[in-house]
This record gives C-alpha cells, sequence and structure tokens, in this order.
C-alpha cells in the first residue's frame, strides 16, 4: 500500500510531470521530421501513394508491438483485450490510425513541417466542437469557444491568411487540406477514446487498435504496389524510432492522466505544437519559417487557444 501511495506521489509531483509532459510533447514533435527524413531516406516521392501508406502501417504495426510489449511489463500481464472490446478498437483503428495517419503521411509529403505542426493543432480544437456538438460529452462554453477561435485564427494566419485562402492559391488539398482531414479523424478518434476509455484500459486500446490499424494500411500498401527499399541504416533506424516514439509517448502521457487531474496534463499539451515547430526548424532547417513574424505569431496564437480551452480554474472545494 506504501509502495503504491509512493508512486502516486511521484507521478502527480508537478516537477516529474512536468519533465515527462515536455518529454513526450518532444517525442510526439519529432514525428514530423522523422516522417521527412523516412520519405528522403526511402526515396518515396509525393506521388508515391502505396510506399507512403506501406511506411506508415509498418511504423504503426511497430508502435503496437511496443505499446502492448511495454504495457504488458508495466502492469505484470499481458494485454489481451477482451472479445467485446474489439468493435471499439476497430472503430479506433479507422479513425486514428488508418484515416488520421493515410491523410497525415499524404500532407507532409506537400508541405514544409513548420506548417503541417500547426495545421496539425487545430484537432485540438476540432475535438472540442465534436465532443460538444455531437458527441454530447461536455457543454461548449464561451471560454471554449474563444479559445478555438484564437487558435484557429493563428492556423489561418499560417496558412496566408484569410484573403489568401478565399483566393485559393495559398494552400492544396494534398498539403493543407489532407492535413485539416487528419484533424477531424483525430477529434472524432479523441472523443471515441474518451468514451471507451470509460470501460476498457486506453493502453490496451491504442496498443491493439496501433497493431490493427498498422496492419491495414501496410497490407494495403502492399496491394497498391507500395515499396520500401532500405538502402542504408538510416531507414532502420527512422522508422524504428518512429514506432518507438508513439508507442512510448503515449504510454506515459497514459499514466500521467491516471494520477493527475485531466486539466493539468491537457493544458501543458500546447508544449506539443511548440516542440514540433522547434524541432522541424532544427532538424529539417525550417528556420526561415519558423522563426518568421508570421510562424512566431501562429504558434503564439495555437498555443494561447490550447491553454485556453483547457485551463479550469480553481474548483471549489467538496
Amino acid at each position: 500500500m506504501e509502495k503504491e501511495k509512493n508512486k502516486r506521489v511521484l507521478w502527480a509531483f508537478f516537477p516529474v510531470t512536468l519533465i515527462i509532459v515536455i518529454f513526450c510533447c518532444t517525442l510526439w514533435g519529432s514525428a514530423t521530421p522523422a516522417i521527412k527524413i523516412a520519405y528522403e531516406a526511402f526515396q518515396i516521392s509525393p506521388d508515391d501513394t502505396a510506399s507512403r501508406i506501406l511506411l506508415a502501417g509498418i511504423r504503426f504495426f511497430l508502435s503496437g508491438v511496443i505499446t502492448i510489449a511495454v504495457g504488458s511489463v508495466i502492469q505484470h500481464r499481458f494485454l489481451l483485450p477482451r472479445k467485446s472490446s474489439f468493435k471499439n478498437i476497430g472503430i479506433l483503428a479507422l479513425f486514428q490510425t488508418a484515416g488520421q495517419y493515410y491523410f497525415f503521411f499524404m500532407a507532409l509529403a506537400h508541405i514544409s513541417g513548420v506548417r503541417g505542426s500547426i495545421i496539425n493543432a487545430s484537432g485540438n480544437f476540432l475535438a472540442i466542437f465534436f465532443a460538444a456538438l455531437i458527441f454530447r460529452m461536455e457543454k461548449l462554453t464561451r471560454k471554449k469557444v474563444l479559445g478555438c477561435l484564437i487558435g484557429f485564427s493563428g492556423i489561418i494566419l499560417i496558412m496566408g491568411g484569410v484573403q489568401a485562402l478565399l483566393e485559393g492559391g495559398a494552400v492544396t488539398l494534398e498539403g493543407e487540406g489532407a492535413m485539416l482531414i487528419a484533424d477531424i479523424f483525430y477529434a472524432l478518434s479523441s472523443c471515441c477514446i474518451k468514451i471507451f476509455s470509460r470501460d476498457e484500459d486506453p493502453v490496451v486500446l491504442c496498443g491493439w487498435q496501433f497493431l490493427v490499424g498498422g496492419s491495414f494500411l501496410a497490407l494495403t500498401g502492399l496491394l497498391m504496389n507500395g515499396r520500401l527499399t532500405f538502402y542504408n541504416s538510416t531507414c532502420v533506424i527512422d522508422l524504428i524510432y518512429m514506432g518507438f516514439l508513439s508507442a512510448a509517448a503515449y504510454t506515459l502521457w497514459s499514466i500521467l492522466l491516471k494520477y493527475n487531474p485531466v486539466s493539468r496534463i491537457s493544458i501543458l499539451g500546447f508544449l506539443n505544437p511548440v516542440m514540433s515547430v522547434f524541432l522541424s526548424a532544427l532538424i529539417l532547417g525550417e528556420n526561415q519559417e519558423a522563426f518568421s513574424l508570421r510562424g512566431l505569431l501562429a504558434l503564439a496564437l495555437v498555443s494561447i487557444g490550447i491553454i485556453i480551452v483547457n485551463y479550469q480554474g480553481k474548483t471549489a472545494p467538496g
């Protein structure tokens, strides 16, 4: 009992929580440059849809294997889902892995990592509207609407502003459009996870939906004649890393949510786009866009929006 109490205190100790959040956001933020590096290492051209799907499938199959293995070690049991869980796993595999990452991988073949990272934050705001208007899980307050409007203004800014969007020359369906579609799938899957996690172990759901969704994408890529040629060790290292980062970040994030108030963890999620933009600039050399006035302002608006929609304030005791 004392050991479990100390464990709770450790995970809930804010400096520890903050370090782990930064680590998780760094892992998630590194996904964008890692995918772009993989395109170059495997020599996948922007129009090679089949190979992109195959790459995404293998990545998430590995993520599923790692998540299930690590989760099994932590919980001292093999994370085998119940028969009744496979329907939920199938839904999540369709939305979170197959749907979201089909479009996510497509988008990153056509836009910069910085732009993709900022646009990708729209999933945080779409999830708010979906949860309130479609799934009826929470109320759409003025504070949340304000946060979403501020966040979306940053996304519109990075895409060139309202005038550029109306003129139609600033965005493409394969680039910015695909990223927004990926965010719709993300928002839907976020709501589904919240619903399913009431009666399911979130690590079990995540690990198996990675496995199922990754297998589906990989098989689809193979049937479309997709091919991955391992030209050098970078291909192997990058692919393993992409599988590891999703598994490690999600497992640690789930542990934090177990021992901390959801609002404390969610509000720190603004670090996700911040780290993604920073790492895209650092690794991909996209400094000019990342540290331009437009890039910095767009990132600031998105981050402020995430903080506002997740800020709970002080609750009354009892």
